[in-house]
Parts: C-alpha cells; sequence; structure tokens
C-alpha cells in the first residue's frame, strides 16, 4: 500500500532548485528590455507646481519620459481601492503618477523608459520639479487633532470609523466589581522580503495582448485591474508570477502604481519594459503597517472572568487606503481571542497620515488585537493577585462551535469553529515549565540577574473566502500535473499539495508536479494571503483529485469489465480490490480517456478507432463528458476557519544596559490535521521571528516633516539569526468542521502572539507594566526611570471615572 503522505514531514521539494541558484525571481528574466525608473516625491505634503524634464529628454538612451497626462484613458485615474467596506467614509486612493499634488515621501510623480536602468537613473535625476509645500500631518495624534488635514474637501483625517457590539457593555461595566482602564501603542513598522517589488509588461503588437510578470501575491487579481485600467479585454491579459524572494503581505496590494505605469509605456511603445524596487524605494513607497494608539476599559469579577469589554483605538493608515481597512478590521474583531465574553464593544478610527500607506504585514492587525487582550489579561491578574494562567483558564471558550457575533473581513460573522485551549495551555505549561519558572527565578536572583516569563495567547481567522479553485491532469506518461491560481512565495505550495493530491489520487508524490501563479492555465483565483492557501487551494485540490480519481476509475472500470466501486488506485495503479492481477496503470486509463485518430507512439494505439470493437449505440466522447484524464473544481467555504495558539517566552534584562535577552521561546499551536509538520513548524519559526524583530527592533522612524529617518539597513534594525532564539513546539491537532480537510491555516501563526508575549515577559522581569511596543534597551531604561520615580505607565485609572478623550476634530464620527 502506498505510504499516506498527509501528515508526514517530507523535505521541501523546492528547496534544491532554489538554494543552487535555479531559482527564477523577476529580476532574473527579460534582460534585455528597456527600463523604466521613477521620480518620487522628496515632500510629506505638497502642490507641484511645476515638471521640467527637459534635462532629462537630452541625455542619449532615453525612450520617453511620461508624467500623469501621458496616462491614457482610466489608467490616469485614481487606483481602485480594492477592498470596499462600509466604516470607509472618506475614500481616498493614489495615482499611478501624482497629477498635481503629494501625500507622502516616496511618491512617483514621473516615470522615465531607458534603454537601461542606469540611463533611465541618471535621466531621472536631471528632472526638475518645483513644489508649494504643505504641513505634513505625521502620527496619530497630530491626525486626531485635526488641525490641518491630508486631503483637501475633508473636515478632518477620519478615513473609516466603525462600531461592533455584542451584549450590552455598558450595563456590563457598571456591575463588574472590577474595572480597569489601560491606554496602549504599537508602532508603526514593515516587512522587509528579500525581493522587492518588481513587474516586467511585454506587449504584443500582432494580437494586442499584454503579457505581465509580477512578483505579486495575486496574479489573477493584478490581470483583472490591469484589464480594467488599460481597457482591453481581460482574455488579451496574461499575468505569470515568476518564484518570489518573499512577500508578507506587501506584495498583496495591486496594481501598484508602478505596475500600471510600467504596462502603460509596454503597450505605448510596443516593447517589453521593466521596473525592478530598490532597497530604499522599498522603505520609502511600498507599505507599513502596525502603527496603532489604544484604550481599553475592562469589567470583571473576582475570579478574574471578564464581565465587560470596550475597547477603542486609532489607527494610522497613512495617506491612502487602496487595500481598504482590512487592518484595523482585523483588529477589531479579534480582540476576544479564546475567551467567553459576552459583553463586548470595539470601535476603531482609521486615519489619514502624510506617510506611506498601511497594508497588511504578516498577521495583518491580528498582533493588535492579541497585544490589546493579553496586556489586558495580565493586567487583570496583577491586580487580584492570581497566577496568569488562571485568569485565562477562567475565561477560555470551552464548547464549540461558539459563535463570535462580530462580521469578520469575509463578511461572514465570526465563530470559533474548533481548538481546545484548556488542553493547549496544559502542554505550554508543561513545554516552558511554567510552575518551576519561581526556582529558576529565584536562582537567577541570587546571580544577580533578573529574568521574566511571559504568555501570549490567540486566535486566528484563517482560509478566508469567497473561493480557490484547483486544476489536475494526469498525461499518458502518467506525470500529474496540478495548478492552482495560488501565488507562492515560500510556503511550500510545491510539496503540500503534491501531498495532498497524491493520497487524493492515489499516486506516488514523486509524479505531481505543482505550478502556482499563471492565469493563463488558472484564471480564477483571489490570491495568498491570510494564512488561507493550504485550507483553500489544499482543499480545492483534494476535490478536483477525487474526481480524476472517479473518472479513472469508471474508465478503467469499462475496460477491466469491474464496477468502479470495486476498483483502487495504488502507487498509480488501478487493480480490483483483493484482486492485483486485474490491474492497468492509470497513464493507460490517461490513454484511454482521449479518443484518438492518430498514434503518436505505441501506447496512444489503444485509444484509436481500430482498437477496440465499435459500439454504434454511443459516440466516443459521451454527452457531459470531455476527453483527457483532466478535472477542475473549485472550494467556497461559509466562513472562516480559525486556527489558535499560545506562545510563552523566557527572558533576560540586564539589570545595568537594560539589553533584553530572549533565553526560551515556546510555542503551542493548533492548525487542525498538519499536512506537513515540518513546513508547519517552518511557518511557525520564521513567523516568531518577525515577530521578535517586530517587538524588539523595527520602527519607522518619521519626523515632524515626514522624512523617514532610518530608510536604510544601516539604520532600520533588523534581529539577525543570533537574535532569534530557538523555538521550541508542541502541536494540537483539533480538526475544523468547515472544510473536508479538517485544516486550519499556519502562516502567521508565529508572528501574531510574539510581541505581547515578549511584552509579557519582561514585565514579569521588571515589575512594572509594559503598555507600548516595540520595546528597545533605550526604551526600557527610560522606563525603569518613570517607574523608580512612581509612574505608571498606560494605566491611567483604578477605576472608568474619566472617559476616553475624543479630539473634537473627529467627535462627528462617534
Amino acid at each position: 500500500m502506498t505510504t499516506r503522505m498527509f501528515g508526514q514531514k517530507i523535505k521541501r521539494r523546492e528547496d534544491p532548485r532554489l538554494v543552487t541558484g535555479n531559482g527564477r525571481y523577476l529580476d532574473d528574466l527579460a534582460n534585455g528590455s528597456v527600463a523604466a525608473a521613477f521620480v518620487r516625491s522628496p515632500h510629506a505634503h505638497a502642490d507641484i507646481v511645476d515638471i521640467d524634464v527637459t534635462g532629462a529628454i537630452d541625455v542619449e538612451g532615453v525612450i520617453a519620459v511620461w508624467t500623469h497626462e501621458d496616462l491614457p484613458g482610466q489608467a490616469a485615474d485614481r487606483l481602485p481601492m480594492l477592498i470596499p467596506h462600509p466604516s470607509i467614509v472618506a475614500p481616498h486612493t493614489g495615482f499611478a503618477l501624482a497629477p498635481d499634488h503629494v501625500n507622502f515621501v516616496g511618491e512617483p510623480i514621473v516615470m522615465v523608459i531607458a534603454r537601461d536602468r542606469y540611463i533611465a537613473e541618471d535621466a531621472a535625476g536631471r528632472i526638475e520639479i518645483d513644489y508649494e509645500f504643505l504641513d505634513p500631518i505625521v502620527g496619530v495624534e497630530k491626525s486626531r487633532e485635526g488641525q490641518r488635514v491630508v486631503h483637501a474637501g475633508m473636515d478632518d483625517n477620519v478615513a473609516a470609523h466603525y462600531v461592533q457590539e455584542v451584549g450590552d457593555v455598558d450595563a456590563g461595566l457598571d456591575r463588574a466589581p472590577h474595572t480597569l482602564d489601560l491606554d496602549l501603542e504599537f508602532e508603526r513598522s514593515a516587512c522587509m522580503p528579500m525581493e522587492g517589488k518588481g513587474v516586467i509588461a511585454a506587449w504584443n503588437r500582432e494580437d494586442e495582448s499584454l503579457q505581465v510578470h509580477s512578483s505579486t501575491q495575486t496574479s489573477t487579481g493584478l490581470r483583472a485591474a490591469l484589464a480594467a485600467r488599460l481597457e482591453i479585454p481581460l482574455t488579451r491579459v496574461e499575468v505569470i508570477t515568476p518564484d518570489v524572494g518573499g512577500a508578507f503581505g506587501v506584495k498583496i496590494n495591486h496594481p501598484w502604481p508602478e505596475e500600471l505605469a510600467v504596462a502603460c509605456a509596454a503597450r505605448a511603445l510596443g516593447t517589453t519594459v521593466k521596473w525592478t524596487e530598490d532597497r530604499r524605494e522599498h522603505f520609502i513607497s511600498s507599505a507599513h503597517e502596525r502603527a496603532q494608539t489604544q484604550n481599553v476599559k475592562v469589567g470583571f469579577d473576582d475570579d478574574g472572568r471578564i464581565l465587560s469589554l470596550d475597547v477603542k483605538f486609532w489607527h494610522d493608515n497613512g495617506a491612502y487606503i487602496p487595500y481598504g481597512v482590512i487592518v484595523p478590521l482585523n483588529t477589531s474583531t479579534h480582540v476576544m481571542g479564546p475567551y467567553n465574553i459576552a459583553n463586548y464593544r470595539v470601535e476603531y478610527w482609521s486615519l489619514y497620515t502624510n506617510t506611506v500607506m498601511v497594508t497588511p504585514y504578516r498577521g495583518a492587525g491580528r498582533a493588535h488585537a492579541v497585544f490589546m487582550m493579553e496586556r489586558t489579561v495580565d493586567a487583570i491578574a496583577d491586580e487580584l493577585g492570581m497566577d496568569r494562567t488562571q485568569v485565562r483558564l477562567n475565561n477560555f471558550v470551552r464548547e464549540f462551535p461558539h459563535p463570535m457575533g462580530v462580521t469578520m473581513q469575509d463578511g461572514a460573522e465570526g465563530c470559533l469553529d474548533s481548538g481546545d485551549f484548556v488542553t493547549s495551555l496544559d502542554k505550554l505549561k508543561a513545554l516552558v515549565g511554567w510552575d518551576e519558572f519561581e526556582a529558576y527565578r529565584d536562582q537567577a536572583r541570587a546571580e544577580g540577574r533578573k529574568v521574566g516569563l511571559g504568555i501570549g495567547c490567540y486566535v486566528e481567522s484563517t482560509g478566508a473566502g469567497p473561493y480557490e479553485g484547483g486544476h489536475i491532469e494526469v498525461e499518458s506518461s502518467g506525470r500529474v500535473n496540478v495548478w492552482t491560481g495560488l501565488t507562492t512565495h515560500g510556503q511550500a505550495h510545491a510539496t503540500v499539495f503534491a501531498q495532498i493530491v497524491a493520497d487524493a489520487l492515489g499516486v506516488p508524490i514523486d509524479t505531481v508536479h505543482v505550478a502556482t501563479g499563471d492565469t493563463r492555465k488558472l484564471p480564477y483565483s483571489v490570491g495568498t494571503w491570510g494564512s488561507r492557501g493550504a485550507v483553500m487551494a489544499g482543499n480545492a485540490l483534494h476535490l478536483t483529485a477525487q474526481k480524476v480519481k472517479a473518472k479513472a476509475l469508471k474508465i478503467a472500470g469499462e475496460s477491466l469489465e469491474a464496477d468502479p466501486e470495486d476498483l483502487e488506485i495504488v502507487d498509480g495503479i488501478i487493480s480490483v480490490k483483493g484482486d492485483p492481477s486485474a490491474a492497468m496503470p492509470l497513464a493507460a486509463v490517461s490513454v484511454l480517456s482521449n479518443p484518438l485518430r492518430y498514434a503518436f507512439d505505441e501506447s496512444a494505439k489503444a485509444a484509436t478507432q481500430f482498437a477496440k470493437e465499435s459500439t454504434a449505440e454511443e459516440p466516443s466522447v459521451k454527452p457531459g463528458e470531455q476527453p483527457g484524464l483532466e478535472e477542475q473544481e473549485f472550494f467556497s467555504p461559509l466562513r472562516s476557519t480559525v486556527a489558535n495558539g499560545m506562545h510563552a517566552a523566557i527572558v533576560e534584562t540586564d539589570p545595568e544596559t537594560a539589553d533584553i535577552t530572549i533565553l526560551r521561546y515556546c510555542v503551542v499551536h493548533d492548525c487542525g490535521p498538519m499536512i506537513n509538520p515540518m513546513v508547519v513548524e517552518g511557518q511557525v519559526h520564521g513567523g516568531v521571528a518577525q515577530g521578535v524583530g517586530g517587538a524588539l527592533y523595527e520602527r519607522m522612524a518619521y519626523d515632524t516633516d515626514g522624512q523617514l529617518l532610518n530608510a536604510s539597513f544601516m539604520d532600520f534594525l533588523m534581529p539577525f539569526a543570533s537574535e532569534i532564539p530557538h523555538v521550541e513546539t508542541d502541536h494540537l491537532e483539533t480538526p475544523s468542521p468547515l472544510n473536508p480537510l479538517g485544516i486550519k491555516g499556519a502562516g502567521e501563526a508565529g508572528t501574531i502572539p510574539t510581541a505581547t508575549t515578549i511584552a509579557s515577559a519582561i514585565e514579569d522581569a521588571e515589575g512594572f507594566p509594559i503598555r507600548a511596543m516595540p520595546l528597545d534597551p533605550s526604551t526600557l531604561w527610560e522606563l525603569r526611570n518613570k517607574h523608580a520615580a512612581g509612574e505608571v505607565p498606560g494605566l491611567k485609572s483604578r477605576g472608568l471615572g474619566s472617559a476616553v478623550s475624543v479630539p473634537p476634530s473627529i467627535a462627528g464620527h462617534q
């Protein structure tokens, strides 16, 4: 019998090609093409008075210089807002090339096309632009004040305002024996994939078609956007995603200004145009994430049970919202986490600032929600003098499914569909040695060391719809070709999807070959984001393989004169159950599935007209059937699955320098049945690494003029491998009832609770509240001094006597 592939630790099949230098990334392609470079605004807020391109036109090798007025038709309009939402009260998006106004440093204004990138950059440096400067708005506080606005015609800077409520929050707070009021803050950061963005657009004059290669997370979405903006038939646009050197959310936005501008230039010039992002461009003109100012009011009883939770937060969405409000929306819907909270209200304001726009970054707003909830639970434990894990146990949801009562990013009501939080906590405590930690702390204290133990629990909606598809074809050689519309950028799709198909079809995994991100083969797809690849495409491919198998058994049954119900496929051989002598290879069935006139090889003879006796009553291809052993199927869920997990960390803080060292990091993770545990652990480890960066190192430092002060790796700190702890993992597998495979997403699990887990550990080591992240040694040193002076950061009162101050400029949105 074939060894079941699902659940096996199979090495990633794509790695040998990638680590030996045989990957094909965007910049490896079309090296003979002409190149684009962009002139970007050096100012955060200004009107464009004049653009003088004469200096660039005279440069030898320059082919074209474009400003906004050169963009054709709908390509000159504002870029689309991809995800409309009822909370959006003032939608603003940018342009492919700014026409008369700029709203952040890095906004593209002019595109230069030249023989090569060197010439294009030189020519771009000769373009002169006159500006009339405007005062910029930088940061949540300045935006909230509303004394100045980012976008003319607005009374304030509120892009979106939203309230969701479950139960009666005010009544719950009134009757609670205890209340707390906390102020929290998350600072702005950004993902840094090894490969920046890039696009190659080629125009075919003969059939007026456009072929685009892009380092994107959604080839089908980009295809649709380009077809609409260039006003050409969708069937005349192809988008192909080559190998992608990391994405983490920044490449889900589409079309980027550069993608649209380059495609327009390719069509106008009738040639192939290429642009690849350099590192400074990525810092100042791609997307950031994270920045929020938060307030939490919580009411609870003597056992720490949460009776009512009232959350308000203000989100910095940057200058534009092309990807809607997914980040603050995800924050608002994930605050309750794994806890049973009958009364919950969340209100958010998403605000414009003169900084780079915000789109999802691994975790997409969920880290903010976990920070609010878990800092609150720790504060409750501290207030009552209880063990932090006991407060969590007293609040855990214990019966599933558990309706959440809030509307998620997929438009459906959230529901905790599966899990076992009590068992997960037991596993985590055993893994990290929770009950033995005090003895370790005493030992460290005797050695003059300060150590702390932290915890963070979370849930994550994964596998959002609306759908994903799969296409499978079995060649006459026995090779199984698999296509999905998803793009891949590190998720091991070539491995895990092959495992699913090999199991469902009954073939050796070595015969299965997976291709992704090519609209020529599968034009319908949604994209790779939100921990949805395995849930959506995995189930689609499982269903598709089942259809291929059913067709194969029917054809084989006719040849073997057996009932298809009595047949099985093992190692690519179809045989009668219990009688392997009556058998035929799947490859032979592929031959028989396609009635032939011409025999192109020896095996094909079996499918030609005179290979078997004619049946005059039936055509060769029966109604409702199609030739070939090939099928396509789609999977569309009712709602998102909800994965969950818990992290614990032991940290040491230096008594003199305030250096922070992570001594241990432990994760218990539940993504349902694991297709490949090795891949899941890799996703968790990588996520923790990014989470550590966001917790201790990475922040985007803007000055009051909107200039990014650390737009290079000389100044933007990222952790090295030496700063990332060894990650210890354990797993719980509670199947989801929402899809055939019972699986839940895993891609963002490592990142979501890392900051709050480390904050919890530092707080435990230092003995005072940690209410803001990221936290570096300098900030910790300052907090120590404030604590010594009697200040309690972020804890405004032991009660709810004073309401949160809402600036007059946004009071109208309440």
